[in-house]
Order: C-alpha cells, then structure tokens, then sequence
C-alpha cells in the first residue's frame, strides 16, 4: 500500500511537473480555498495524489498558524516579564548609624523624618536627602514604620509619628511616656498607591524618636504586586 502511494506521489510530481507548496518557517502558505489541481482536472486517476496534497496543504497552514500564534504568546510573556522587572520596588532604612544614641525632636512644628541610613533602596525611589519614597509604579504595597524613643522620667514627652502618603496620614504611631523611660510603637500597613505618591513619615510637634546602630527606629516598603 506505501508503495502504491509513493508511485501515485512521483506519478503527480515527475509527470504532470507539481511540486509541493510547503513554505519557509514563518511565511504563509498557500489557501485551502485555491482551485483544483491541475492533477485532478487532467489525469483523474491521480485524484487521490490531489486530496493528499490537499492535506498537506491544511497541515502546513494549521502548523503555521499555531507557530504564529506560539510567537504572539512568547512576546506578550515576554514584556510581561520586562514590566515586572521594570517596577520592581523596595525600600528599607533606619534613621541613623550613629555609634551613640540621639534624638530627632521635639520640635515646636511637625515635620518629616529623614531616615539616612540605607539598608535597601531597590529602584532608587526612596530619596535619603528628604526622607521621601516615590511610588513608581501603581499596586498593592507593603508599608511599614517602627519608631522608639529616649525620654527621661521629669520631661513630658512622647515618641510619635505619623505614616503619610501625599501628606495624608494613613497610620499614626504613638505611646504617650510612661513610668518607664523607652516608648515605642510600630504600624504595618498593606494599601493601593498610585504612580507618583509621596510616601513619608512625619514627626508631629512635641514628639521624639531616638536611635543608634542599634537601628530602632525604621521605615520599610516593598511593591506586593502591580496592577
């Protein structure tokens, strides 16, 4: 049976001069929809040459398109991956690094803590000079702020801070001074932000934080996922 249709091939090809339109990689072959083989009008015994021909034809296209379509996918992947690359963001740092312990405050206004030293700023968007984080890209985010202070028994004071976003306070932090001398206090905070928000921590009037190498006051966020 191979054999008989091995002949039939040759039969179509040698006689009759048809070659097979199987294109390059990536070019679009030929339509199912063309007319009939020369084959089939002329020599009706080749026919069933022409309806496998026929086939081949559909198999070639059907291959060709899954190919294209196979491409299309790895592209759209492709810059899928790219963009979450692209906004990859995480910040962490610490409000000195000081061998000593000081105090930042208290001041007669509010104002914003500029945390200096750095342990991670993936994406360079937190800025060590202003103590400011520019979100950069919208998404869900992870935002979080410990702060502690350093007040001795006779004075009247407390450690606060307020987590801001465009100025907004979002999740205040204190713990009014007690019978001990150390207060302190942490806020951990999942929200939506959007391309360009200022992230801040504020330091209200009257409030102190203190820190050292020991690194006890930080400010920490890190993208969850963009959307």
């Amino acid at each position: 049976m191979k054999a008989a249709m091995f002949l039939c091939l040759l039969h179509a090809a040698f006689v009759h001069g048809f070659e097979f339109p199987w294109s390059e990689y990536g070019q679009k072959s030929l339509s199912t929809d063309s007319a009939p083989i020369s084959v089939c009008r002329y020599d009706p015994a080749s026919c069933g040459c022409c309806l496998m021909q026929r086939q081949i034809q559909r198999m070639e296209q059907f291959f060709n398109n899954t190919v294209t379509e196979l491409n299309q996918e790895l592209t759209n992947t492709k810059m899928i991956l790219h963009n979450l690359r692209a906004s990859r963001s995480a910040f962490s740092v610490a409000l000195n690094n000081q061998a000593s312990l000081s105090c930042f405050g208290p001041f007669s206004d509010d104002r914003l803590i500029i945390y200096q030293h750095v342990f991670l700023n993936l994406g360079d968007n937190y800025n060590p000079q202003t103590g400011v984080f520019t979100v950069p890209s919208s998404g869900a985010y992870s935002l979080a702020v410990t702060i502690y202070g350093l007040v001795s028994p006779d004075k009247n004071l407390a450690s606060c801070a307020n987590l801001q976003v465009n100025g907004q306070t979002v999740a205040p932090l204190s713990e009014k001074h007690g019978p001990d001398s150390e207060d302190s206090s942490t806020a951990v905070v999942a929200v939506h932000l959007n391309a360009g928000d200022k992230v801040s921590v504020s330091l209200p009037s009257g409030c102190t934080v203190c820190d050292d190498s020991h690194h006890f006051n930080t400010f920490t966020g890190f993208l969850l996922y963009a959307v």
